[in-house]
């Protein structure tokens, strides 16, 4: 019985570590499962990702039972043409959402109030043509947003009014003629801003974005070319290098139309919303003091680099001169006392030079007589 109990318990002994791969692999079974259990069909889902890419989607699936924890959603080259209100309901540990290349042309709004935590949004190449002011309300973390390849005509006042932290923008492939300045100043933070590819026309409507376009260059930030298609004249030019000149005529126009008040294109003052502005309806006049600062610093000059520029080379100047009237005071200074100690050195000798001279008439007197 002992000889055959021993190599019974040393099989049992070179069985163990078989069993703790077997636990292993059923340990890692049982994650997968779990995963998969959590995970759309349609979709292939990790720890941190589901990819739902590529799959002729028509409908958004079920994403309420996605893995808890999930970050970036990948619903690229479907063809969902619309999305439900709550599409995206409960996923506030999403950081990317990617609906790229699809058909979606009409957003609901507040698509994305629960994205509490999205900081980079694509919706390029799709057929959107209008966004409601409210889609982006909850976005406070977002930094790049990709609105390209779409056939937006206008971009509405206040869609990025709590899009501070943006950084990253394109409007890139629309049908864009022209933009509202009040529109894109709230994008405090914005580095980069892709704007080709659109119809502009370079008109007074266009004439403060230009100008806040060049702040954003100023201060560091990057926009691709802006190509005008009207005016004729214009049609193939950057509108960041036409003068402020080329827009002389709008001031005329403003003047004609009565300033232009309560317009906000090329005639009204840019301001933040919310700010009030002086209506021409029962306006209440009030002085310069009591304007906001966007009414009395309407108008700003074509480039702030070539403003700073013009300021520093007329200081030169202005000191140059400055120095130059200086000198030329001390010079007349210093000649005026020449001059007047010269005087008073040939008046002293004056009275010396008349003795001599009687003295010379005395002599020829006597040389006279003695002839």
């Amino acid at each position: 019985m002992q000889l055959s109990t021993a190599p019974t318990v040393a099989r049992r002994r070179r069985g163990n570590p078989d069993s703790q791969g077997l636990l292993s692999v059923l340990s890692v079974c049982a994650t997968l499962l779990q995963l998969c259990a959590g995970c759309p069909s349609e979709c292939v889902c990790n720890s941190l990702e589901a990819n739902c890419s590529g799959r002729s989607l028509v409908s958004v699936p079920a994403l309420t039972s996605l893995p808890e924890g999930t970050h970036t959603l990948l619903l690229a080259n479907n063809r969902l043409s619309s999305l439900p209100v709550s599409a995206f309901a409960n996923l506030s540990t999403l950081e990317t959402l990617d609906l790229s290349n699809n058909y979606l042309d009409n957003l609901p709004s507040r698509l994305f109030r629960e994205l509490s935590n999205l900081n980079d949004l694509s919706l390029r190449n799709n057929s959107l043509t209008v966004l409601d002011r409210e889609l982006f309300r909850g976005l406070t973390q977002l930094r790049r947003l990709d609105l390209s390849l779409n056939g937006l005509a206008a971009v509405p006042l206040g869609l990025l009014d709590e899009l501070q932290g943006l950084t990253w923008l394109s409007l890139a492939g629309n049908r864009l003629h022209a933009l509202e300045r009040a529109t894109f100043e709230p994008l405090v933070n914005l580095q980069h801003l892709e704007l080709g590819m659109n119809p502009w026309e370079c008109d007074c409507n266009l004439r403060d974005f230009k100008h806040w376009m060049e702040w954003l260059i100023y201060r560091g930030g990057n926009v691709d070319a802006v190509e005008c298609t009207l005016p004729k004249d214009l049609r193939g030019r950057d509108i960041r290098g036409v003068p402020v000149e080329m827009f002389n005529y709008c001031l005329q126009l403003e003047d004609e139309n009565g300033g232009g008040a309560g317009s906000t294109k090329g005639g009204s003052p840019p301001c933040f919303r919310g700010t009030a502005t002086p209506s021409s309806e029962g306006a209440v006049v009030r002085t310069e003091a009591e304007l906001p600062d966007c009414v009395k610093h309407r108008y700003r000059p074509v480039s702030v680099r070539r403003a700073i520029g013009t300021v520093v080379i007329a200081g030169v100047v202005c000191g140059i001169v400055c120095i130059m009237m200086v000198a030329a005071a001390a010079y007349g200074c210093i000649y005026a006392s020449l001059m007047a100690k010269y005087q008073r050195e040939l008046k002293k000798r004056q009275p010396l030079m008349g003795d001599a001279e009687a003295e010379a008439d005395q002599e020829e007197k006597q040389i006279s007589s003695v002839a």
